[in-house]
């Protein structure tokens, strides 16, 4: 980057940041900003009113786009500025945009990281929740054809569902075609999602289905979407795609295309950084009915401070009954379970540097600060506080 020559420049960003995927993209590239003596005048998707055709009448040196949405692609085909194109990857080679350079995220990468996932959490079942096949869906389509390459290669029968449009007045009937899925699938199963929205759509089905999670249906997205993690009680595991890092390369290719260099345009494919691994995915066999459909409400209600006996209530047995079989299934209490996952859930709130304890205790049901201390001192060996700067010391390590 050093040999980079220094020079202002007007940039066009079409990236739709209403979503985490554009969002870490332009994180990316203003990286690589920071990391050089640049000066980009940016415009966002926004500043051309939603539109991509106002960029015919722009003025300006080049682009960074997300030929993803066929709109803005076609809005670009055969324009003379620069244009570094990102987007997902494409199992046939002709698929890719002609005469730009392209950075994709692997979709292939994606799938088989949540694929080895579920692999590893002990199951041999498996589906996919997709999309419609439309042009928009693209990347949906590429994941759902890498899903079936996985499968097909463990001579394995492919479940793959794409359901309809997401579309808020279609709800009742989007959930009620997806809870019929689900139920005719064999239990116990891992159902891969092709984003986080869909996988949203699959705990909720689950949900009202009382199919249990993850124990019935084991369960991977992909984003690892912040704000969607939001939306859940049972938090979701999810693929993180290197959007970042897809950011930083299309700045730094599109900087060489504008200072005149000759690059390649061959598709640059980003691997995942990883898996955000949550409590959807982490199987572990149960086959007690009463177990289950207890470990289904204890997930989604234990932060609200629900006791024991509403739990035994909704499981339909007495207190005593339900407690005899957790005894026999896992070796301790109800009690002990709802207090071993709130202590879980607060471990995950702490890894994040600004979380503040009293707030963590909160949300995670404790009756209060002084209580939450107390529990990490017994079961941890450390207050709530020590056990977050200890792990902050760990990943900086």
């Amino acid at each position: 980057m050093n040999r980079l020559k220094q020079k202002g420049f007007r940039v066009a960003l079409f990236l739709k940041t209403k979503g985490g995927y554009g969002r870490e993209i332009v994180t990316g590239i203003c990286d690589y900003l920071r990391s050089t003596r640049l000066i980009w005048d940016m415009l966002l998707h926004e500043d051309f009113r939603c539109s991509p055709e106002g960029i015919r009448s722009w003025t300006g040196d080049g682009i960074i786009a997300d030929f993803d949405d066929p709109e803005i692609e076609a809005a670009l085909r055969g324009t003379t500025m620069p244009v570094v194109a990102v987007g997902g990857s494409y199992h046939r080679r002709s698929d890719y945009p002609k005469g730009m350079p392209y950075v994709a995220t692997d979709n292939q990468k994606l799938v088989e990281a949540a694929f080895q996932h579920l692999v590893e959490m002990g199951l041999s079942r498996f589906a996919l929740y997709s999309m419609p096949p439309l042009e928009t869906n693209r990347w949906a389509l590429e994941r759902e054809k890498a899903y079936s390459d996985l499968i097909e290669r463990d001579g394995l029968e492919p479940a793959i569902f794409r359901g309809r449009s997401t579309y808020g007045p279609d709800w009742d009937a989007i959930l009620g075609d997806l809870v019929c899925w689900l139920k005719s699938l064999p239990k116990p199963i891992g159902v891969i999602a092709v984003s986080d929205a869909r996988a949203r759509q699959v705990l909720q089905a689950c949900i009202v289905a009382a199919i249990s999670v993850p124990e019935e249906v084991a369960l991977v997205g992909i984003d690892n979407d912040p704000l969607l993690k939001q939306l859940t009680r049972i938090s979701i595991s999810s693929v993180r795609q290197g959007t970042c890092m897809m950011g930083l390369i299309a700045a730094e290719l599109l900087h060489r295309r504008l200072l005149g260099e000759a690059i390649s345009n061959a598709p640059v494919l980003v691997p995942p950084e990883g898996i955000s691994a949550q409590i959807s995915s982490r199987h572990e066999p149960v086959y007690d009915p009463y177990v289950m459909r207890a470990l289904h409400y204890i997930r989604q209600f234990t932060a609200q401070g629900v006791k024991v006996a509403q739990v035994a209530d909704y499981v339909g047995v007495s207190r005593t009954t339900l407690e005899t079989h957790f005894r026999k299934q896992f070796g301790h209490s109800v009690h002990e379970e709802m207090l071993d996952f709130k202590l879980r859930m607060a471990k995950d709130m702490l890894a994040a540097p600004e979380a503040s304890c009293a707030d963590v205790a909160g949300k995670c049901g404790f009756t209060s600060l002084q209580y939450m201390y107390a529990v990490f001192r017994r079961e941890v060996g450390c207050t709530p506080r020590q056990f977050q700067l200890d792990r902050d010391r760990r990943l900086s390590a």
